[in-house]
Formats: C-alpha cells, structure tokens, sequence
C-alpha cells in the first residue's frame, strides 16, 4: 500500500463473480478467502488468487442478487457492482462492511442538496446548495454550506426516487427522498456525480425497502391514514371523517399492529411511521 492508503477492514468471508464483462455467470459458488477494504479498493484473495475492485469505479451496492440456488444459500451478502463485472461478498457482519465501503467513498464528497424541496406535499421555493456528506450508522448527514445541517435517518425514509433533471443548467442525477422533520412529511432532493449519487441511493434504499407499502388495508384504514397524512389531528379523525370513536380506535390498533402508525401518547396520539406515510400517499394519488 502506498502512504496514502489506508486499510480500513480485513474480515475473513465468502465471495463469487456472478456477472462478469457484463455477462451472467450462472455456474458460479461461493469461495472463501480475505476480504480487505482500503480508502482506494477492496481487495477480494483466496488460494486460487485476488481480484481488485478500485473505489472510484463501484457504481452501486445492492442487497439480494438472485442467480441460483447456490448463491441463495448464503443468505446475507451484498453485491458491487462496478463496470460489467458484479461481486457478491459476505462476512460476519455485512451491514458494517457495507457501511465502511459507503464511508470511504462518500464522506467528504460535496454534492447538492435541495432541502426542503417538498413539505406536507406543497412544493419549496428552495434553491439548490453544496453540502458535504458525512455517513453515520443510520443517518446521511449534509452539511450545508449556508451553515445548516440537514441530516436524513435512513430508518425514516419512506421513498427514494431516481431521475435525470436539469440542476444549475446540466444535466445531473436527481435523488428525492421522503422522510420526516419536526413531524412533518418533506422530501430532500440530492444531486451530484452519477457515483455519488449512486452510493447515496444505495444508502438511503434500506430504509425505503424496510418500509415498502405492501400491504392491504381497508377503505376506512386508508382514509384514517389519508386525514392523519393531510394534518387531521387524531383526536379529530373520528369528528373528520364521521365514524365512530371506538372504530377509529380499533383501526389505530390494527395499523400500530401492522407498523403503520406509532402511539405517541397513550390517549390514542398516533403519528404516521414511513409505511404509514407511503401508504397515504399512494391512496391520496389514486384518488
């Protein structure tokens, strides 16, 4: 290693090349040997040699990566990606390692942020400001350079989005979250190089997979979710939507149940939790 590298993990754990020059592998198996992160590269070696996968040329790092059965077998790893090839590793704990690599590539990186581009649905006259990234176990954090500090807990994001936008007259990836502040649903948009905010998206996606929407609710639950989404306090929810007290207070038991709403105070104050949020959303656009 040249002085400036830094080794920044060396774990024992498994490996496999499942894409390689952009073509599938679909015989491949898993293959132990030395895992080794640097501020410059991963280094993957084994008895039958090494492969090196310089930092600066991951473009994204996912979780499941489906090819076979052999591959299944191991249930927790995740997949870099970088040029046409594709690199499954897993270790002891793999949501640490994870956290290094996104670490070592983005902390530090300046990229723009447009906070709050979206509050309670109604658009911001926000502009567009530099910040500096810094990644905390569980929380992105941007310090912006008008002074402020604009920190995302990865756990609070209902929904991440991704698209191509003219920002400050190029075009640059966009990435829109949606989480809370102060109570309040906003969503903060980040843009940058495309591996940035690649990295970022990678970062703030495990949030938005542990709160995905899925899940069936009644007529009546979704209009509870859509008044509390709308501002509508809860005690105000039976009044609001003419139903009865002890009804609403059924729902709110069944969506703190299905994690869709935390009590806040023990009389029936609830909040809306990102599924909840996510859910909302998704009725009130359908509607």
């Amino acid at each position: 290693m040249s002085k400036s590298e830094q080794k920044l993990a060396d774990v024992t754990g498994q490996f496999t090349q499942v894409m390689r020059d952009g073509r599938k592998l679909s015989d491949t198996d898993w293959s132990n040997g030395r895992i080794i992160l640097s501020n410059k590269r991963i280094v993957i070696a084994s008895n039958d040699g090494k492969a090196t996968i310089p930092l600066s040329e991951i473009q994204s790092i996912r979780g499941r990566y489906d090819v076979n059965q052999t591959v299944a077998k191991v249930s927790d790893y995740i997949s870099i990606n970088y040029g046409a090839d594709v690199y499954l590793v897993s270790m002891g704990n793999v949501e640490e390692f994870e956290l290094q690599i996104q670490k070592a590539i983005l902390d530090g990186e300046i990229v723009l942020i447009k906070h709050p581009a979206v509050k309670g649905g109604v658009v911001q006259d926000s502009s567009w400001e530099k910040a500096r990234v810094k990644i905390n176990e569980g929380v992105a954090n941007f310090a912006v350079e008008s002074g402020s500090l604009v920190q995302i807990e990865v756990d609070d994001v209902g929904t991440v989005e991704s698209e191509e936008r003219t920002v400050r007259s190029k075009e640059r990836p966009v990435i829109e979250a949606e989480h809370t502040e102060d109570g309040s649903s906003v969503q903060t948009y980040l843009s940058g190089g495309s591996q940035n905010c690649a990295i970022l998206k990678s970062v703030l996606d495990r949030g938005a997979e542990k709160n995905a929407s899925q899940i069936e609710l009644s007529g009546k639950e979704e209009e509870v979710l859509m008044a509390i989404y709308s501002g509508v306090s809860p005690f105000e929810v039976p009044e609001f939507l003419d139903m009865n007290i002890d009804e609403v207070e059924e729902i709110y038991e069944r969506l703190i149940e299905l994690d869709v709403l935390e009590e806040v105070r023990v009389r029936r104050e609830v909040a809306l939790k990102p599924r909840g949020r996510n859910i909302a959303s998704e009725a009130m656009n359908s509607k």
